[in-house]
Protein backbone atom coordinates (compact mmCIF):
# COMPACT_ATOMS: atom_id res chain seq x y z
CA UNK A 1 0.00 0.00 0.00
CA UNK A 2 1.38 3.38 -0.98
CA UNK A 3 2.30 5.75 1.83
CA UNK A 4 0.59 8.88 0.57
CA UNK A 5 -2.19 10.86 2.20
CA UNK A 6 -3.37 11.52 5.73
CA UNK A 7 -1.25 10.01 8.53
CA UNK A 8 -3.28 10.10 11.74
CA UNK A 9 -1.57 9.99 15.13
CA UNK A 10 -3.49 9.32 18.34
CA UNK A 11 -3.05 11.32 21.53
CA UNK A 12 -4.07 9.64 24.78
CA UNK A 13 -5.10 12.89 26.48
CA UNK A 14 -6.92 14.42 23.52
CA UNK A 15 -8.78 11.18 22.81
CA UNK A 16 -9.47 10.12 26.39
CA UNK A 17 -12.85 8.40 26.47
CA UNK A 18 -13.36 8.60 22.70
CA UNK A 19 -10.34 6.87 21.16
CA UNK A 20 -12.16 4.23 19.14
CA UNK A 21 -15.11 6.29 17.81
CA UNK A 22 -12.85 9.18 16.77
CA UNK A 23 -10.28 6.88 15.17
CA UNK A 24 -13.04 5.04 13.29
CA UNK A 25 -14.40 8.40 12.14
CA UNK A 26 -10.95 9.31 10.81
CA UNK A 27 -10.58 5.95 9.08
CA UNK A 28 -13.98 6.48 7.48
CA UNK A 29 -12.64 9.74 6.05
CA UNK A 30 -9.56 8.04 4.67
CA UNK A 31 -6.29 7.43 6.56
CA UNK A 32 -3.38 5.66 4.90
CA UNK A 33 -1.38 5.24 8.12
CA UNK A 34 -2.42 5.30 11.80
CA UNK A 35 0.10 5.66 14.60
CA UNK A 36 -0.91 4.60 18.09
CA UNK A 37 0.89 7.00 20.41
CA UNK A 38 0.55 6.52 24.14
CA UNK A 39 3.40 7.43 26.49
CA UNK A 40 1.85 5.89 29.61
CA UNK A 41 3.28 2.94 31.54
CA UNK A 42 0.03 0.98 31.53
CA UNK A 43 1.17 -1.92 29.34
CA UNK A 44 -2.07 -3.85 29.68
CA UNK A 45 -4.25 -0.94 28.56
CA UNK A 46 -1.88 -0.11 25.72
CA UNK A 47 -1.99 -3.68 24.45
CA UNK A 48 -5.79 -3.74 24.64
CA UNK A 49 -6.17 -0.38 22.87
CA UNK A 50 -3.64 -1.32 20.21
CA UNK A 51 -5.47 -4.59 19.53
CA UNK A 52 -8.76 -2.69 19.16
CA UNK A 53 -7.14 -0.19 16.80
CA UNK A 54 -5.64 -3.02 14.74
CA UNK A 55 -9.09 -4.56 14.25
CA UNK A 56 -10.43 -1.19 13.10
CA UNK A 57 -7.51 -0.64 10.74
CA UNK A 58 -7.93 -4.09 9.23
CA UNK A 59 -11.60 -3.35 8.56
CA UNK A 60 -10.72 -0.13 6.73
CA UNK A 61 -7.58 -1.40 4.99
CA UNK A 62 -5.31 1.01 6.87
CA UNK A 63 -1.85 0.22 8.21
CA UNK A 64 -1.29 0.54 11.97
CA UNK A 65 2.06 1.36 13.51
CA UNK A 66 3.07 1.80 17.15
CA UNK A 67 5.00 4.77 18.53
CA UNK A 68 8.34 3.92 20.15
CA UNK A 69 7.51 0.31 21.09
CA UNK A 70 8.94 -2.26 18.70
CA UNK A 71 8.14 -5.12 21.07
CA UNK A 72 4.42 -4.26 21.15
CA UNK A 73 4.51 -3.83 17.37
CA UNK A 74 6.08 -7.28 17.02
CA UNK A 75 3.39 -8.87 19.22
CA UNK A 76 0.70 -7.40 16.98
CA UNK A 77 2.52 -7.96 13.70
CA UNK A 78 2.52 -4.25 12.78
CA UNK A 79 5.10 -1.51 12.18
CA UNK A 80 6.71 1.07 14.45
CA UNK A 81 7.78 4.72 14.49
CA UNK A 82 11.01 5.53 16.31
CA UNK A 83 12.31 8.87 17.52
CA UNK A 84 15.93 9.95 17.63
CA UNK A 85 16.23 8.88 21.27
CA UNK A 86 15.04 5.34 20.53
CA UNK A 87 18.29 4.06 19.05
CA UNK A 88 19.15 2.80 15.54
CA UNK A 89 16.49 1.35 13.28
CA UNK A 90 18.33 -1.87 12.43
CA UNK A 91 17.20 -3.88 15.50
CA UNK A 92 13.57 -2.89 14.90
CA UNK A 93 13.83 -3.86 11.24
CA UNK A 94 15.35 -7.22 12.20
CA UNK A 95 12.60 -7.80 14.80
CA UNK A 96 9.66 -6.77 12.61
CA UNK A 97 10.80 -8.17 9.28
CA UNK A 98 11.31 -6.63 5.84
CA UNK A 99 7.67 -5.75 5.12
CA UNK A 100 6.77 -3.84 8.31
CA UNK A 101 6.35 -0.07 8.09
CA UNK A 102 9.26 1.52 9.95
CA UNK A 103 9.24 5.29 10.41
CA UNK A 104 11.95 7.58 11.72
CA UNK A 105 11.88 11.06 13.25
CA UNK A 106 14.45 13.23 11.47
CA UNK A 107 13.56 16.67 12.92
CA UNK A 108 14.98 19.18 10.41
CA UNK A 109 18.02 17.16 9.34
CA UNK A 110 18.69 15.73 5.90
CA UNK A 111 21.62 13.87 7.45
CA UNK A 112 19.37 12.05 9.89
CA UNK A 113 17.02 11.20 7.04
CA UNK A 114 19.85 9.74 4.95
CA UNK A 115 20.97 7.69 7.95
CA UNK A 116 17.42 6.44 8.53
CA UNK A 117 17.12 5.44 4.88
CA UNK A 118 20.38 3.48 5.13
CA UNK A 119 19.10 1.69 8.26
CA UNK A 120 15.94 0.46 6.58
CA UNK A 121 13.31 3.13 7.19
CA UNK A 122 10.03 2.93 5.23
CA UNK A 123 9.49 6.69 5.52
CA UNK A 124 11.20 9.69 7.10
CA UNK A 125 9.40 12.33 9.16
CA UNK A 126 10.43 15.99 9.28
CA UNK A 127 9.06 18.55 11.71
CA UNK A 128 7.84 20.46 13.40
CA UNK A 129 6.67 22.79 10.61
CA UNK A 130 4.32 24.87 12.75
CA UNK A 131 3.84 25.44 16.46
CA UNK A 132 2.88 22.09 17.93
CA UNK A 133 0.78 21.44 21.02
CA UNK A 134 2.25 17.95 21.36
CA UNK A 135 5.92 18.90 21.00
CA UNK A 136 6.27 22.64 21.67
CA UNK A 137 10.08 22.55 21.95
CA UNK A 138 10.84 20.55 18.81
CA UNK A 139 13.19 22.19 16.27
CA UNK A 140 11.51 23.87 13.35
CA UNK A 141 11.62 22.58 9.76
CA UNK A 142 11.08 24.61 6.59
CA UNK A 143 9.39 24.22 3.24
CA UNK A 144 12.83 24.52 1.65
CA UNK A 145 13.98 21.49 3.64
CA UNK A 146 11.03 19.52 2.26
CA UNK A 147 12.00 20.38 -1.30
CA UNK A 148 15.63 19.41 -0.63
CA UNK A 149 14.56 16.12 0.93
CA UNK A 150 12.28 15.38 -2.00
CA UNK A 151 15.25 15.74 -4.35
CA UNK A 152 17.68 13.74 -2.22
CA UNK A 153 15.65 10.96 -0.62
CA UNK A 154 13.76 8.22 -2.40
CA UNK A 155 11.49 7.35 0.53
CA UNK A 156 8.05 8.74 1.34
CA UNK A 157 8.33 11.96 3.35
CA UNK A 158 6.07 12.77 6.30
CA UNK A 159 5.54 16.29 7.60
CA UNK A 160 4.53 16.72 11.25
CA UNK A 161 3.98 19.47 13.77
CA UNK A 162 1.03 21.82 14.14
CA UNK A 163 -0.49 20.89 10.78
CA UNK A 164 -4.06 22.08 10.16
CA UNK A 165 -6.30 22.35 7.12
CA UNK A 166 -5.35 26.03 6.93
CA UNK A 167 -1.60 25.47 6.60
CA UNK A 168 -1.21 22.00 5.06
CA UNK A 169 -1.44 22.72 1.31
CA UNK A 170 2.11 24.19 0.93
CA UNK A 171 3.58 21.08 2.58
CA UNK A 172 2.03 18.85 -0.08
CA UNK A 173 3.11 21.28 -2.80
CA UNK A 174 6.73 21.09 -1.59
CA UNK A 175 6.88 17.31 -1.57
CA UNK A 176 5.26 15.88 1.56
CA UNK A 177 3.77 12.44 0.86
CA UNK A 178 2.22 12.14 4.32
CA UNK A 179 0.59 14.77 6.51
CA UNK A 180 1.00 13.59 10.11
CA UNK A 181 -1.83 15.18 12.07
CA UNK A 182 -2.96 14.97 15.68
CA UNK A 183 -4.89 18.00 16.98
CA UNK A 184 -5.76 19.26 13.50
CA UNK A 185 -7.69 16.02 12.97
CA UNK A 186 -8.82 14.81 16.39
CA UNK A 187 -9.33 18.16 18.12
CA UNK A 188 -12.88 18.16 16.82
CA UNK A 189 -16.23 18.54 18.57
CA UNK A 190 -17.77 15.45 16.99
CA UNK A 191 -16.91 12.25 15.19
CA UNK A 192 -18.62 13.64 12.10
CA UNK A 193 -16.24 16.58 12.13
CA UNK A 194 -13.26 14.21 12.37
CA UNK A 195 -14.48 12.46 9.20
CA UNK A 196 -14.97 15.79 7.44
CA UNK A 197 -11.46 16.93 8.37
CA UNK A 198 -9.93 13.63 7.20
CA UNK A 199 -11.60 13.93 3.80
CA UNK A 200 -10.44 17.53 3.50
CA UNK A 201 -6.83 16.59 4.28
CA UNK A 202 -6.89 13.81 1.70
CA UNK A 203 -8.39 16.14 -0.90
CA UNK A 204 -5.10 18.11 -0.76
CA UNK A 205 -3.38 15.15 -2.37
CA UNK A 206 -5.89 14.79 -5.18
CA UNK A 207 -5.04 17.99 -7.03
Amino acid sequence: MALRGLYAITDSHLLAGRLLPYVEAALDGGVCLLQYRDKSDDAGRRMKEAESLLRLCERYGTQLIINDDAELAARLGVGVHLGQTDGPLNPARALLGPKAVLGATCHASLGLAAQAAAEGASYVAFGRFFNSVTKPGAPAASLELLAQARAAIKLPIAAIGGITLDNAAPLVAHGADLLAVIHGLFGADSAQDVTRRARAFNALFAS
